[in-house]
């Protein structure tokens, strides 16, 4: 959580790692307002009783594609209005302000900057503090820290090109950003590691100056021309949850308590085996991948909660409405359930009580995962093996085995077929975590022979003298 207080005003970022989101909470003069809140309202809620403060409005920078947001959820316990830019369509009550709109927060206020390009409806948020300064902007994904939004990352506008997108985002950072003065701070709606953007940086808050010297958007490195061939080469395919949480951020959704209540279901041995029969179920496992490798329910998919949870989740099962069975270590249940339901899987039907021991000491089938250091894997890299990467495209630019076969886990669904299912396959991602997604996944697939490589290409290149290739 980041603070920035100023005069009486404050600014409190409060920043999901999981995600990679940032949600904003204002405070001026007892009245508050809330940009981009998660569905998980309560942080926000604790943050109004401790500033003594009302919250008026949830501002919505556009239909967020990659979690459900909070604002009907937080609208109702709170009596705020819904605010959302020009060009919205929402299926329920909410100010569609219009381009330059102020907003009155205590003696804040929040100007309304429509910017479109990575939505139709983008818009970002300027704040003035009591004296009618401009304080920070608020950018949602139109302008990241060292990036830009991607376009049509729903894929909700199929008459427009993404190259017409990018020439807005183009236009909307450069005319209604850049020309904004310079001291004031860029607060973004994602930071390093979502799929809203390619190359965001780490930082969560910066100063435009610092962005204009530094973010090709912004700096002319790029005619506008050639920054939409940048933009959209390589463009990666939007995770396939997207569209759906854009349908319940646009249409409506229910309250994660009632999918809590709903969801928290302990379901004793026999019952978890006649669930995970129905082919519409999948076992999801989310503990550390060193416990899931010594031994899981058979047919499990291990996405691990000590990770970018939710976004795999979303990649990797896809489907919002399959139903879920939960293998979780005791007392997790509810954070799985909560986590799930911020990238809108609402459809968890139960847990196994007493976690995998309980399965693991009533005798039942188990099924591992092999497992070698980088050490073991330089050993046998001369009998040419077969080497998958699962790391992003990006993050092989920078370096990679060689011999090594690129599949990205983002579409290890799409390109799986193409493996040969009669060789032994080594598996590596950068650290060890979504190289056992995918060994799991493939595991389900009827893989049999498949090794993670434990601590990754990290590994490989800190214990290791293999050679590392890159790219020209």
């Amino acid at each position: 959580m980041y603070y920035d207080y100023f005069c009486t005003m404050k600014v409190e970022q409060i920043y999901t790692g999981c995600l990679s989101q940032g949600a904003y909470f204002i405070e001026s003069n007892g009245e508050a307002a809330v940009i981009d809140p998660l569905r998980d309202v309560s942080e926000y809620i604790k943050l109004a009783e401790k500033s003594n403060s009302k919250i008026k409005y949830v501002f919505e920078t556009h239909f967020h594609a990659d979690f459900v947001s909070g604002h009907l959820t937080l609208s109702k316990l709170t009596g705020a209005t819904i605010v959302y830019g020009p060009k919205a369509d929402p299926e329920f009550e909410a100010i569609i302000a219009e381009d330059n709109q102020v907003f009155n927060i205590g003696n804040a206020t929040l100007t309304v900057i429509h910017t479109p390009g990575h939505t139709l409806e983008s818009t970002s948020f300027l704040l003035k503090d009591e004296s009618g300064k401009e304080h920070s902007i608020f950018t949602g994904d139109t302008l990241f820290l060292g990036d830009v939004g991607i376009p049509d990352v729903a894929q909700r506008y199929k008459g427009i090109s993404k190259e017409e997108l990018a020439g807005t985002i183009y236009d909307s950072v450069n005319n209604r950003i850049k020309p904004l003065p310079e001291g004031i701070l860029v607060y973004p709606g994602h930071g390093a590691g979502s799929a809203c953007g390619k190359n965001m940086m780490k930082e969560t808050v910066d100063t435009l100056a610092n962005q204009k010297k530094i973010n090709y958007a912004l700096n002319g490195t790029f005619t506008r021309n050639n920054f939409i061939k940048e933009l959209t080469d390589e463009l990666p395919e939007p995770p396939a949850y997207f569209p759906s949480n854009v349908k319940l951020n646009q249409q409506g959704y229910l309250d994660l308590d009632k999918i809590i209540k709903d969801s928290s279901k302990p379901l004793n041995i026999d019952e978890f085996k006649t669930l995970s029969k129905n082919v519409d179920t999948i076992i999801l496992d989310v503990r550390h991948q060193d416990d899931f490798k010594d031994g899981y329910v058979p047919d499990s998919i291990f996405v691990g909660l000590r990770g970018g949870f939710a976004p795999w989740v979303g990649s990797v099962i896809k489907d919002v409405d399959q139903k879920i069975l939960l293998v979780c270590e005791n007392g997790q249940e509810n954070e799985a359930i909560t986590r799930l339901s911020r990238v809108g899987f609402d459809n968890v039907i139960g847990y196994l009580e007493g976690g995998f021991n309980s399965w693991k000491n009533s005798q039942e089938e188990t099924q591992t995962i092999e497992s070698i250091s980088a050490l073991n894997l330089e050993e046998l890299v001369n009998n040419e093996i077969s080497l998958i990467d699962v790391r992003a495209c990006g993050e092989r630019k920078s370096g990679y085995l060689n011999e090594s076969f690129s599949i990205p886990l983002n579409s290890i669904e799409s390109k799986f077929e193409s493996i040969d299912k009669s060789k032994k396959h080594y598996i590596h991602c950068a650290g060890g975590y979504r190289s056992m997604i995918a060994c799991s996944y493939l595991k389900q697939k009827g893989f049999q022979n498949l090794v993670d490589v434990k601590g990754g290409f990290a590994s490989i290149t800190k214990n290791t003298s293999l050679e590392i290739l890159k790219e020209n």
